[in-house]
């Protein structure tokens, strides 16, 4: 019997710093596939707990967005001959969270304060916004910080578990309270809220759950959707 032909096998694809490009572009950005525009979507979410592994992906993230975003255009459109100058594509960044490490939550945090002074960070909170994601939703470029209706937000002092002999449980307790500390300065600076009045919520020694009407007020965020 005549053997049959095999068909031809598919070409390998040789992987390439462009196509790692491309699958990292596709993680970050959702394409709309309407031919009437070319824009994309630019939108990072924090789901779950702030936990080292993801603080370190949303990190990288944001570093990325911020440069995949980036532009060349003229200082004054109407003159060819004017300087260029670079400008920065905002992204969103969705947040959902019961909280979790204060350590990680800073990481994020010092991050934002990095990317903002170039890029916009329209923070929009979602269903929960607890404990260490309240400061990163009030991280955001002011005036680009939305809430969700229904999101509840809740407050509270830096919650820490240490066990040991009693001079390492000292020095620890020591850690915790400058921790608390900074955690109260970040806050006053991204929000309307005082120092006196803050340490004054956290002093009930409870949670403190606010509304997005609340959140909004206190400055937290700009906007209930």
């Amino acid at each position: 019997m005549p053997k049959k032909k095999k068909g031809k096998e598919p070409d390998l694809v040789e992987e390439t710093e462009e196509t790692e490009d491309n699958s990292l572009q596709q993680m970050l950005f959702f394409e709309p596939s309407t031919e009437q525009s070319s824009s994309k979507i630019r939108i990072l979410s924090l789901c779950g707990e702030i936990e080292e592994e993801k603080a370190g992906d949303i990190c990288f993230s944001m570093i990325a967005l911020r440069e995949m975003g980036k532009e060349e255009v003229l200082e004054n459109p109407e003159d060819e001959e004017s300087d260029l100058i670079e400008i920065y594509e905002p992204f969103t960044f969705n947040i959902s969270t019961y909280g979790g490490s204060a350590v990680e939550m800073f990481a994020i945090y010092d991050t934002m304060r990095m990317v903002r002074r170039d890029c916009e960070i329209h923070t929009f909170g979602l269903g929960k916004v607890m404990s260490a994601g309240v400061l990163l939703l009030a991280s955001g470029t002011k005036g680009k910080r939305k809430i969700g209706k229904n999101c509840r937000v809740m407050l509270h002092s830096v919650v820490a578990g240490s066990h040991g002999a009693i001079h390492n449980l000292e020095n620890e307790m020591e850690e915790i309270r400058v921790m608390q500390e900074q955690h109260i300065d970040c806050l006053v600076e991204e929000t309307d809220m005082t120092k006196r009045y803050l340490k004054k919520l956290l002093n009930r020694k409870m949670n403190v759950y606010l509304t997005a009407e609340e959140a909004v007020e206190l400055g937290i965020a700009d906007e209930v959707v």
